[in-house]
């Protein structure tokens, strides 16, 4: 294995100009604002990466890097007040003899001592190694892989996608298995933890846990907190060690079903604020994202555009941040007039901007949305009424018709919408008009269920199936399994695979394909496999 060479690195005054430009972990005014002691070789009572190491939003000559020193985890990280130089290294090889890429970053505890290091100068398309070193201490070696060049001709992509991994609902089997499966990338559709007080029973997983557990996130530390112990899991390492991973959030990284600067109990929004910047900047302390992501006060951006050669174009989008408040009310009601009040927005007008002319510039073959909440209408009434769930988008039905129209009338190529949050499993024609079966289908909706979210119970099987008769468009529907969707896409047809695992009541449980569909390019529509 090569050495790192970090006493080199700060041998001059410009290199260590350069350390300060090129660690890239955190905006120049924050490394204005450093007043901590830097300590180049710290001691550690435990291992520093029990937190792992990830990669994420590859591009055709970068990608993020990402590590969070932790040496006692579920009690605050266990790090001093202090900084620390993380060395990191990228290689060819999986025995990092072949080193292309090595530097420092700085850990601070600001960022309770993350790290994101966005690496530049790679080949497009490729595999790469890496590794991280804190003192005498370094990483386990994973691996990445970078986007073909934008434009270029590949055959074709794998990627799988996921939601709602509820920690105490059960076991992370559903990453075991998708760490055997053949992946270019996988993305992650929001929910990566829950706010909710957890039993000190550790829930399904019956581990014991510290008290500071059963409280529901509130604060910047206990909202570290949390990840921490949902990063402890071995299954979550191994998926995010060996594929980059796409991240966007749902609500329960902050609250649940809040709208921009309402929570769900109607807080005061000054105090909502504090607590939506805590979860915002502890979110970005454990993804790998770059630092555009980077939290401003109160405000994150998340949604952002990866293109894979000319094959697939991804917009990948935030529904929480700039959503107006739900129109209806929450809950379960009747569509009311406010519904239909064309300045009520789900994305916000800057996003919704910025989606429709993405799509319009698109040169790839398929063009997808990887979002949060469910877009086909929904009618959960049997019989004649309608009733919507109002924090989907059926709570925004003109914010949908206009994706929808735009679509339409732009002739964008081979829209497809991958979705998570809703604990289900659907596939769903996308239509400009619902109430008319024979309407034209725009798009296609893929629906994955939950990681471990509700667990191994019955709760939307039985609800939500009555209803599928009132909803043609649906095309299948599953509210009890529990897994992830394994996508193969090529300029001539995307297949989704339905990837069930038998149980979350154990880590070890096998996984097992519940259905396949396909759309064909130039065929909006879905068909069984």
């Amino acid at each position: 294995m090569e050495r790192f060479h970090f006493e080199r690195l700060l041998s001059t005054k410009a290199q260590r100009r350069r350390f300060l430009i090129g660690a890239g972990t955190v905006a120049a005014s924050a490394i204005a604002s450093w007043t901590h002691k830097v300590v180049a070789q710290p001691r550690f009572s435990a291992d520093p990466f029990n937190l792992g190491v990830a990669s994420g939003d590859p591009l055709p000559n970068s990608v993020v890097l990402w590590t969070r020193l932790a040496p006692d985890p579920l009690n605050g990280g266990g790090m001093p007040h202090v900084q620390v130089p993380v060395r990191w290294q990228v290689a060819l090889d999986e025995n990092m003899r072949k080193v292309v890429q090595r530097g420092v970053a700085m850990a601070t505890p600001e960022f309770a001592h993350s790290v994101h290091v966005d690496v530049r100068g790679l080949q497009p398309e490729r595999w790469y190694w890496y590794q991280f070193k804190v003192g005498n201490e370094v990483s386990p070696i994973d691996r990445t892989r970078t986007a073909p060049a934008i434009g270029a001709p590949i055959n074709q992509l794998n990627f799988a996608f996921v939601t709602c991994q509820k920690w105490e609902d059960g076991y992370y089997s559903a990453y075991r298995r998708l760490a055997e499966e053949d992946l270019d990338l996988v993305f992650h559709l929001g929910d990566y933890i829950y706010e909710y007080g957890i039993p000190s029973t550790g829930g399904a997983r019956k581990v014991s846990l510290p008290e500071q557990f059963s409280q529901e996130t509130q604060t910047l530390e206990q909202y570290r907190l949390r990840y921490a112990l949902y990063k402890t899991d071995p299954d979550l390492q191994k998926a995010h060690a060996l594929f980059p991973f796409v991240v966007t959030w749902d609500d329960h990284e902050v609250d649940n079903d809040y709208t921009n600067e309402i929570s769900e109990k109607n807080d005061p929004v000054e105090l909502f604020l504090n607590r939506r910047a805590a979860a915002y900047q502890a979110y970005y302390e454990h993804m790998p994202l770059r630092q555009f992501s980077q939290p401003q006060g109160t405000d994150m951006l998340l949604y952002r555009r990866l293109t894979f050669g000319n094959l697939a174009e991804f917009s990948v989008l935030d529904t929480r941040q700039y959503r107006s408040d739900h129109p209806c009310g929450d809950g379960e009601t009747p569509r009311c007039s406010a519904a239909l009040d064309p300045s009520k927005t789900m994305l916000g007008k800057k996003q919704e901007r910025w989606l429709l002319d993405s799509l319009d510039r698109s040169q790839a073959r398929w063009n997808v949305l990887a979002q949060q909440i469910l877009m086909a209408e929904l009618d959960h009434k049997i019989g004649s009424g309608e009733v919507f769930w109002n924090d989907s988008w059926d709570g925004y039905p003109l914010a949908r018709d206009r994706v929808l129209s735009h679509i339409t009338t732009r002739q964008i190529t081979n829209p497809v919408v991958i979705t998570g949050d809703w604990h289900s499993t659907f596939v769903n024609d996308l239509k400009l008009n619902f109430k008319d079966p024979n309407s034209p289908t725009v798009a296609t909706e893929f629906v994955t269920p939950s990681l471990t979210s509700n667990g191994d119970a019955n709760v939307y099987g039985p609800y939500y199936g009555p209803m599928i008769p009132e909803n043609p468009h649906i095309k299948f529907f599953d509210g009890d399994r529990r897994g992830y969707f394994r996508v193969n896409l090529n300029h001539q047809r995307w297949q989704t695979d339905l990837r069930i695992v038998t149980t979350v009541s154990r880590p070890d449980a096998s996984v097992y394909t519940l259905a396949s569909f396909v759309v064909e390019d130039g065929r909006p529509g879905v068909q069984s496999s």
